[in-house]
């Protein structure tokens, strides 16, 4: 039986975990929080902190597995490049993932190689950089963490006067301490999710999205199969960002928006499976393609196989996104789920607090509705969430 290492064990890598262990491998996981919800499904764990490389090596050395990966988080990424790499295993070259993890220099490489419409990009790492960068800024930009996940810190400034606040927030919430300013573009985002394999760049699909108002620019959900005319040229051009960046294994996921007038930016790429289901569930669902799967076995060295298994279908997800409260009593998610036939998965605990919704990390869960038809998918997806948003008893404050 072949060992695998799933660096992080949160709640979207505990579908990798279950799968991994569905599959028929010894499933090893490791996460810094000794209450990750993926332990319970693992055959073993440790408490490690993942982006620790050399404390996540010296722990798979002492498992001798047969392959490492992460999934649904930017921060054991680096980890499983360095694990992989040390122990002479599958996976994404170190050196890449030290540029990947970078969003200035994935952006430098992007303009350099002409991937993208975005013509102005600053890396700050001290606020009084913008004394000598503030005057040639074109507003209004985006500001972002370097190193950032989940839309925290993201903000649309339009004047030099709130480029300080900006920049400083986003500075603070990176690991690395620097912040990333960029063009804005006005236009509707798109997830790609692509896995690289034996050299060959597979774009496995393109899915809409469902976005908070400015200034946040969260995801509230994501939709299968989208109606765009270019979708095409959207699928090029992240063939082509993946080769500029030299990635040459595994997942990918990238977001994009498309203007008005057809133009195709680039938002983020990850090397790593999409968070917020869309390795585990929409893909899978979507395509029929078994990605969780394929991820797995590339991994440890075994074959892949991108055939779908099943039939495509329409498949529609709603982030939890609720009402700010300490929950007293939660509903009944079983009869709700019955009734609008959707899929329910959430992390809401009596006593526990919902907090605004900012960013991804402010979400408590998901629901997936799947249907012949994408807007009774919608409209499905949509009300379930009303309702459990109305149904949730929060203490009076």
């Amino acid at each position: 039986m072949k060992k695998i290492l799933i660096i992080g064990a949160g709640f979207l890598q505990s579908f990798v975990i279950r799968k991994a262990k569905e599959l028929g491998y010894y499933t090893i996981t490791v996460d810094k929080n000794p209450n990750s919800i993926g332990f319970q499904y693992a055959d073993e764990y440790g408490i490690v902190d993942i982006i620790d490389q050399d404390a996540c090596l010296e722990y798979a050395k002492s498992k001798n597995i047969d392959g490492v990966m992460t999934a649904a988080t930017d921060y054991g990424v680096l980890s499983a490049a360095y694990v992989a790499q040390q122990m002479n295993l599958p996976g994404l070259e170190y050196e890449v993932a030290k540029i990947i993890k970078n969003k200035f220099m994935v952006r430098r490489t992007l303009s350099e190689n002409g991937i993208d419409d975005i013509s102005q990009y600053y890396e700050v790492s001290n606020i009084s950089d913008l004394e000598e960068i503030g005057n040639g800024i074109h507003f209004p930009v985006m500001v972002k963490p370097c190193d950032g996940s989940g839309s925290k810190s993201v903000k649309r400034v339009n004047s030099l006067n709130s480029l300080k606040f900006a920049c400083e927030e986003a500075i603070k919430t990176s690991l690395m301490n620097k912040a990333l300013i960029e063009d804005f573009i006005e236009g509707k985002e798109y997830g790609v999710e692509s896995f690289v394999y034996d050299g060959q760049v597979h774009v496995l699909g393109v899915m809409g999205k469902y976005m908070t108002n400015p200034p946040d620019y969260a995801e509230l959900g994501h939709y299968m199969p989208i109606q765009l005319a270019i979708e095409k040229k959207v699928k090029e051009v992240a063939q082509n960002a993946i080769k500029a960046l030299k990635i040459n294994f595994g997942a990918v996921n990238m977001d994009v928006l498309v203007t008005n007038d057809k133009r195709i930016c680039i938002v983020d790429i990850g090397a790593r499976m999409g968070g917020n289901l869309i390795g585990s569930h929409i893909i899978p669902l979507g395509t029929g393609i078994d990605y969780l799967g394929n991820l797995i076995r590339a991994s440890v060295g075994d074959s892949v196989d991108l055939k779908p298994i099943n039939s495509k279908a329409n498949v529609v997800t709603r982030l939890l996104a609720l009402k700010p409260g300490k929950i007293k009593k939660l509903p009944d998610f079983r009869e709700i789920s019955n009734r609008y036939q959707v899929n329910i998965y959430h992390y809401l605990k009596e006593g526990s607090t919902i907090r605004e919704y900012h960013n991804n990390l402010d979400g408590c869960g998901y629901i997936v509705a799947v249907s012949d038809d994408i807007k009774d998918a919608e409209r499905r997806a949509e009300e379930s969430k009303k309702l459990i948003d109305t149904s949730i008893i929060r203490e009076e404050t």
